[in-house]
């Protein structure tokens, strides 16, 4: 079935199956993927039956794939459905957590693989959709994407130099190089009759809107995947993705708006958050967390990351400190209460909903004062690594594009991992197993947020763990703070890979150590 377009009367778009959809890409095809995790605007669908057709006929084969977040479930759908020998050559990817089956082929080099920052991607995009010569930005310098350490590649068989190094009036930047995208894959929750499609019973916007304007640009094609099909014009302020962008759209009325539900109208922004609801944050994991907070200042806009830096929320309520601040996360959600574990990337009663890339772009402006995220390695330069953990990928999601941002980043985790039991006894802080892994490395695996640039820029760091404090200077890493009840001698140095600069560190605020509140 055929439906008219607006504009022109050769502009159309057909409503198809899943199927029919994917059976005419091309072997060797770059596509294009919106999406991240938790399965907010995941076009699971299709991607599903991309890899039927694949499955079944050998064909579309050595396939281009390009992400800016992560998609999946950790098991099987977003682009777990992609991960087959053979069926991809390359992946361009933010974040890899979600698809271990796509890190099985990275692990064995069975693709070439990429891992750029998120914003850098989506930003991307939106350069080769308005025909610019690429993505010119600062974002990734001096970090493993910089061409002078690594250029993001991940895999030996990821030859080919994607990113360059510039030098415009006197400054250095990056050059994320265009490329054609011959399909991309969307989704939004309706389309009306003429074509225009929204995203407003989304729980986020993301960059679909810029991933089909590079495909289109490129002489490529769009698959929508939809809820609803409505019988009257959408609200033009609420068109996400117009019908001139629009080729093929896929209805699939059993879609979900997340993997935890059909719909929620909290995540949508169509109701108010109803708070937090019970909860029972383990104690250390909350001492953490307060002692981040106390780096976040009355009026700051804030970003947290993933896992224990998200907690920073939950301080602060606990404190009645979250109207006092701005929250924005990078899948563009202003304000709100961002949703931790398998559904980070939603809020609860956002503000603002708008794109992705118009985040990062805010981002890369100067909107943020602190951002608070995770570190899984920490050298004595200061730099930080998340995105190789283990000698595997994980890639830097939003992470660089928001802490090279940040005029203040505050990074939170526990001081050791891997079998780490403390205790807080009578106030004071008690290693009863330390963890088998060090934190605090002599040179980190991959450098993700690089010291030494932030302090030429005149950015500040701080590295908060349950049992110190560190705080980044121009000659290193300096011990600030140590809890009550830890020795520098037994505690701290024997399981750090360099000695900080020690002068006369504090005792950290008691206060951080009482027993944690329960939200209602």
């Amino acid at each position: 079935m055929t439906q008219p377009g607006t504009g022109a009367a050769s502009r159309r778009w057909t409503l198809t199956t899943a199927t029919r959809a994917v059976s005419d890409i091309a072997p060797g095809s770059t596509i294009a993927l919106t999406g991240s995790g938790g399965g907010i605007l995941e076009p699971d669908t299709v991607l599903k039956a991309l890899e039927e057709c694949f499955l079944a006929t050998g064909s579309p084969r050595e396939l281009t794939i390009v992400h800016a977040l992560g998609i999946g479930d950790r098991v099987s759908r977003g682009t777990n459905h992609l991960a087959h020998k053979g069926m991809v050559k390359r992946v361009v990817g933010g974040h890899w957590t979600w698809s271990p089956t796509m890190i099985d082929l990275v692990r064995n080099d069975e693709i070439e693989a990429y891992a750029w920052p998120g914003g850098a991607i989506s930003q991307l995009l939106r350069e080769i959709g308005a025909r610019r010569p690429g993505l010119i930005t600062a974002t990734g310098l001096d970090t493993f994407v910089d061409p002078r350490h690594g250029g993001g590649k991940f895999t030996p068989s990821a030859t080919e130099d994607l990113v360059e190094l510039l030098t415009l009036d006197g400054r250095e930047y990056l050059r994320y190089k265009p490329f054609p995208v011959d399909v991309a894959i969307v989704r939004g929750d309706s389309i009306d009759p003429s074509g225009n499609v929204t995203c407003s019973g989304e729980a986020a916007q993301l960059d679909a809107l810029a991933v089909a304007q590079a495909a289109k640009a490129s002489g490529g094609r769009v698959i929508v995947q939809v809820k609803n099909l409505l019988d009257r014009p959408i609200d033009p302020r609420l068109v996400h993705i117009p019908a001139v962008l629009v080729d093929d759209v896929v209805h699939a009325p059993a879609q979900w708006q997340t993997y935890a539900g059909e719909f929620d109208p909290e995540l949508s922004g169509d109701a108010a958050n109803s708070g937090f609801g019970a909860t029972n944050h383990d104690p250390i994991r909350m001492l953490i967390a307060r002692r981040a907070a106390a780096e976040v200042r009355d009026g700051d806009v804030l970003n947290v990351g993933f896992g224990v830096s998200a907690l920073v929320v939950d301080a602060l309520a606990e404190q009645d400190r979250l109207d006092d601040i701005t929250l924005a996360i990078e899948q563009g959600l202003i304000d709100g209460i961002p949703v931790s574990g398998d559904l980070f990337g939603a809020a609860r009663g956002p503000k603002v909903v708008h794109s992705s890339t118009t985040q990062f772009d805010l981002f890369s402006g100067g909107m943020l004062d602190v951002s608070c995220l995770g570190m899984a390695e920490v050298d004595s330069t200061g730099a930080v690594n998340v995105s190789k953990i283990g000698g595997g990928i994980v890639g830097p999601g939003g992470f660089i594009d928001i802490s090279q941002n940040s005029p203040r980043a505050v990074f939170c985790g526990t001081f050791t991992a891997r079998g780490l039991d403390v205790a807080i006894v009578g106030g004071e802080l008690v290693i009863r197993r330390e963890g088998s892994v060090p934190k605090f490395v002599d040179r980190v695996d991959q450098v993700t947020y690089s010291g030494a640039l932030a302090v030429r820029e005149g950015r500040e760091a701080v590295y908060v763990t349950e049992r110190a404090v560190f705080v980044l200077t121009r000659d290193g890493l300096e011990l600030a703070e140590i809890a009550p009840g830890i020795d520098i001698d037994r505690d701290i140095l024997p399981h750090m890979g360099f000695r900080p600069i020690i002068n006369n560190p504090r005792v950290m605020d008691a206060g951080l150590f009482a027993p944690v509140a329960v939200h209602i």
